[in-house]
C-alpha cells in the first residue's frame, strides 16, 4: 500500500469524524418520526463529506483522466443540492430543478452524452438526435433511483459498493481494450470505493464513531457520479451497454416497479413511503445486516445472470433476460403489494 493511499484513508476518517461532530453543532441532523426507522437524532452530512474527500482525491491522485476529474468536481455541486434538500425539505419541483443544473452543464456544455446503447445483432440502438434528452432523463432516473435506496443503515452504501465492484470487474476484464491514457479507470473506481467503505463504519457507529447518514447529499452524489461513470464506460466502447445496465439492475428494477405500482394504485410517485424493497425485507428478516446482504447480493447475482447470458449466448439474449426478469420482479412486487392491502 502506497503512502498516498494511507494518507487518503486517514483523511477519510478525519473528515468524516469532523463532519459528524460539526453537523450536530450546526443542527444538520435528521429527526426521528413515524415513517423513519431510526430512533435518535442523526447527522445527515455523510454525503457532503464524501464529495469533499473525493475533491481532495483529485489532488492526491493527480493522474485521473480529465473526464473523470470533471465528474467528481461537478458531482460536488449536486451534493450541495442534496444538502439544501436535507436542510429545507424541498418539494419535488425544487429538487429536480436544482438537480438539472449540474446535469445540464455536463451534458450540454461538456458534451457528456450517451451516444448509443448497443448493437444487439438484430438491431442497433444508436441514439442520434435523441442522445441529449435520453442521457438527461437517464441521469435523472438513476440519481433518484439511488435516492430510493437510502432508507435504512448501510443500504445505499452496500448497494453502491456492489455496483462499483462490478464496474471494477468489467474494467479489469476489458483492460486490453482500454487506451493506455485511460488505464487509471480502475484506480478511479477504487478511490471512490474507499470513502464509501469507511463511511459505513460511521453509519453503523463501529468503534463508537459518531453516527452519520449519507443524506440526500450522498444519495444524489453517488447516483450522479455512477451515472456519468456508466456513460464514460459506454462511450469508450470497451464494455457493452447491456452489461452496464446489469451493473445497476437492482436500482432499475426497484425504481421502475415501485413507480409503476404507485401509478396503478393512484398513489404519489415521489411520496415517501415504506413500500420499498428494503423496508419489506427488513420487516421480514428483522435484521438490517441481512437485508443489506440480500439486496446487495441480488444485484451481483442478477448481474452474473446477465453477464453469463452475454458471454455464453449473445447480447440480444442478455437484453431479453433483462426484460423478462424485470417483468417477473414487477409481478412479485405487485403481488406483495396486493397482499398488504388485503391484510
Amino acid at each position: 500500500m502506497s503512502n498516498t493511499t494511507i494518507i487518503y484513508i486517514l483523511l477519510n476518517f478525519i473528515l468524516l469524524f469532523v463532519c459528524g461532530k460539526i453537523s450536530y453543532k450546526l443542527n444538520l441532523v435528521d429527526f426521528p418520526n413515524k415513517r423513519k426507522i431510526h430512533s435518535k437524532i442523526t447527522a445527515y452530512t455523510g454525503g457532503i463529506a464524501i464529495s469533499v474527500i473525493l475533491l481532495f482525491s483529485i489532488i492526491l491522485f493527480d493522474n485521473f483522466y480529465p473526464s473523470l476529474t470533471l465528474i467528481l468536481s461537478i458531482g460536488f455541486l449536486i451534493s450541495i443540492v442534496g444538502l439544501i434538500d436535507d436542510k429545507y425539505t424541498l418539494n419535488i419541483g425544487g429538487k429536480l430543478s436544482l438537480q438539472i443544473i449540474p446535469i445540464f452543464y455536463l451534458i450540454i456544455l461538456k458534451n457528456f452524452t450517451l451516444n448509443q446503447i448497443g448493437n444487439y445483432g438484430f438491431f442497433d440502438l444508436s441514439l442520434g438526435t435523441f442522445a441529449i434528452p435520453f442521457t438527461f432523463l437517464s441521469v435523472l432516473f438513476l440519481i433518484n433511483a439511488f435516492n430510493y435506496f437510502d432508507g435504512i443503515d448501510g443500504m445505499l452504501g452496500f448497494t453502491s459498493i456492489s455496483v462499483l465492484a462490478i464496474l471494477y470487474f468489467l474494467a479489469n476484464e476489458n483492460s486490453s481494450h482500454i487506451l493506455v491514457t485511460e488505464q487509471n479507470i480502475k484506480s478511479f473506481i477504487f478511490v471512490i470505493l474507499i470513502p464509501i467503505v469507511i463511511f459505513l463504519f460511521f453509519n453503523f457507529s463501529f468503534l463508537n464513531l459518531p453516527k452519520i447518514f449519507l443524506g440526500d447529499s450522498g444519495s444524489l452524489f453517488l447516483g450522479f457520479i455512477i451515472s456519468f461513470i456508466l456513460i464514460y464506460f459506454a462511450n469508450q466502447n470497451f464494455v457493452h451497454p447491456i452489461l452496464l445496465a446489469w451493473s445497476i439492475v437492482i436500482f432499475v428494477y426497484e425504481f421502475l416497479s415501485i413507480n409503476i405500482i404507485r401509478l396503478k394504485n393512484n398513489q404519489g410517485l415521489f411520496k415517501p413511503g415504506k413500500d420499498h424493497l428494503h423496508h419489506i425485507l427488513l420487516d421480514k428478516t428483522k435484521s438490517v445486516f441481512l437485508t443489506n446482504f440480500i439486496i446487495s447480493s441480488a444485484n451481483i447475482i442478477l448481474f452474473s445472470i446477465g453477464y453469463l447470458s452475454f458471454l455464453l449466448i449473445n447480447e440480444f439474449a442478455s437484453f431479453t433476460f433483462f426484460i423478462i426478469l424485470f417483468l417477473i420482479f414487477l409481478i412479485l412486487r405487485n403481488s406483495y403489494f396486493i397482499k398488504i392491502i388485503k391484510n
